[in-house]
């Protein structure tokens, strides 16, 4: 996401699905149930059967999980999910998904300065 234009096509993308995800929640009256509280915890879910597909992978197998036609298409369908859910809670709560992480970018690369991260799992100190 280097570019203005990149972001631009990123947040077109996610305003799109966001659209389709309201107009298919209102079509079957779900608004009801998608408060930030059930979004976030149905949110959690999809990310532990996420976790649950590459659970005892070793770290060779996880990065080549793409590779096999059935474990793939399983990830493949929990990040769908992830993505649902996230597109969906950020939508009910008026917050641009894009936005959000371009902040947050910018934040790490304050907190993560090239210099001093580099090569380094250390965390930074709380600001």
């Amino acid at each position: 996401m280097g570019s203005p234009s990149e972001a631009e096509s990123a947040a077109g993308g996610v305003s799109r699905l966001a659209d389709q995800l309201r107009r298919f929640a209102e079509e079957r009256e779900w608004q009801q149930f998608h408060t930030p509280k059930n979004l976030a915890m149905a949110l959690s879910g999809e990310v532990g059967e996420l976790l649950a597909e590459l659970q005892w992978l070793t770290p060779e197998q996880a990065a080549q999980v793409m590779t096999d036609p059935q474990a793939g298409a399983r990830v493949r369908a929990e990040i769908g999910d992830v993505m649902i859910y996230l597109v969906r809670l950020a939508d009910v709560l008026d917050i641009d998904l894009v936005e959000a992480a371009i902040d947050k970018l910018a934040d790490s690369a304050r907190r993560y300065p090239v210099e001093g991260a580099r090569g380094s799992a250390a965390k930074a100190p709380r600001s």
